[in-house]
Order: C-alpha cells, then sequence, then structure tokens
C-alpha cells in the first residue's frame, strides 16, 4: 500500500544560506527500516525536482528513529538573497510529508491518520 511519509514520520527541519535540513523521525521504531529503505537522497532530490540543484545527503540515527536530510542549493541562493519566499526550510519540511511510500500491510494498522 502507498501511503503519504505524514503516516509513518513526523519532521523538523530548518535552513542555513542555501541549505535545507529536514529531519524525518519514526512516529514508531517499526517504521525506521522503511523510511531507511525508501528515503534516499535520490529519492528526495527526485521529489523536489526543480527545487534542489544541489547535493543531497542523508545522516541516519538508527538508535533514535531519525534521518536528517541535508539538501545543497536548495533554497534559491539563500533565504535573504532569494525570491522564492515559500522555499524556506520549514516549508520544504512540510512539503516532505507529502512523499509517498510503500508500507507492507502488516504495518498498515499502525500508520496515523488516515
Amino acid at each position: 500500500m502507498r501511503v503519504q511519509l505524514r503516516r509513518l514520520a513526523h519532521t523538523r527541519s530548518g535552513d542555513k544560506g542555501d541549505i535545507s535540513n529536514i529531519v524525518v523521525i519514526a512516529y514508531e521504531p517499526m517504521f525506521y527500516d522503511l523510511l531507511r529503505d525508501q528515503l534516499t537522497p535520490e529519492r528526495v532530490k527526485q521529489y523536489f525536482a526543480g527545487v534542489i540543484r544541489g547535493e543531497v545527503e542523508r545522516y541516519e540515527v538508527e538508535r533514535l528513529g531519525v534521518i536528517n536530510i541535508v539538501a545543497h542549493g536548495a533554497l534559491g541562493g539563500g533565504v535573504s538573497r532569494s525570491l522564492c519566499l515559500d522555499q524556506y526550510g520549514k516549508t520544504l519540511g512540510a512539503l516532505m510529508l507529502g512523499l509517498e511510500l510503500d508500507v507492507p500491510a502488516s504495518l498498515v494498522p499502525r500508520l496515523r491518520g488516515d
């Protein structure tokens, strides 16, 4: 079943210069492996096609159930330089929650929302 990331995790995000930082935090430990397997740097860059122009890095913090996505060239040159006010790090973090992931039927009862 394909579901939006928001049903498995929440995000915290920020920005510095032209770099956006999106931390994806699994609601439950059992969701972490799905996040790790499907939230690849390539997938994130593809999802934000045309927005993220630089490299996407991913850092895993397994014991906390966290994946930290660092997107270079994601803010139109930097928040204070960009005319794209909607590209602040907070907006990208909220948009990330719409990314769809494949979830096995066995985990569907544990998902949040509908």
